[in-house]
């Protein structure tokens, strides 16, 4: 991912429908870029929200997202829908987000279940330990990449979409 400046992932989000001029970012120059898919954080002042910022060959897509009151189920695995990484329920959360235009305004969501600290970029680049017969870990990492950044672009086209 290539470097985003605050005024570009202030004006990037498609279903904030209310302006928000404090939004708060992550700390832009901790960011190692080259090592995101997307760009997630949690807000510091509002558990339940959460931010996704990404690119796409037409820009750069911000998505508001609201995570669901967290169920019981420690001890239970989940599954990320971005990375598809498996881990225990208490570390993968419901995430909602209204639709972008008048379908979000009037009240329309879609949810996926996402990392709960939407840290997919970090889980992705865990790799196993080296095997004779595993697959390369720079092929594995690559795989592993690009079907995140996939998957990152069809749950914003859901939002996105007029359906």
């Amino acid at each position: 991912m290539r470097e985003l400046t605050a005024d570009e992932i202030r004006a990037s989000f498609v279903n904030l429908h209310d302006p928000a001029p404090d939004l708060p970012l992550p700390g832009l120059h901790e960011v190692v870029w080259e090592d995101r898919e997307y760009l997630g954080w949690r807000d510091p002042s509002l558990a339940s929200r959460g931010y996704l910022v990404h690119e796409t060959p037409d820009g750069i897509v911000g998505i508001v997202l609201r995570r669901a009151e967290p169920r019981s189920g420690a001890g239970v695995p989940a599954m990320c829908s971005l990375c598809h990484a498996t881990q225990p329920a208490t570390q993968v959360a419901l995430w909602s987000a209204p639709r972008a235009g008048q379908a979000g305004r009037d009240g329309a969501t879609v949810g996926t279940y996402i990392c709960e600290d939407l840290g997919c970029s970090h889980i992705i680049r865990m790799l196993p330990a080296s095997s004779p017969w595993a697959i390369g870990s720079g092929d594995l990492l690559e795989g592993r990449s690009s079907g995140l950044v996939e998957r990152v672009r069809s749950f914003a086209a859901t939002v996105l979409s007029t359906r």
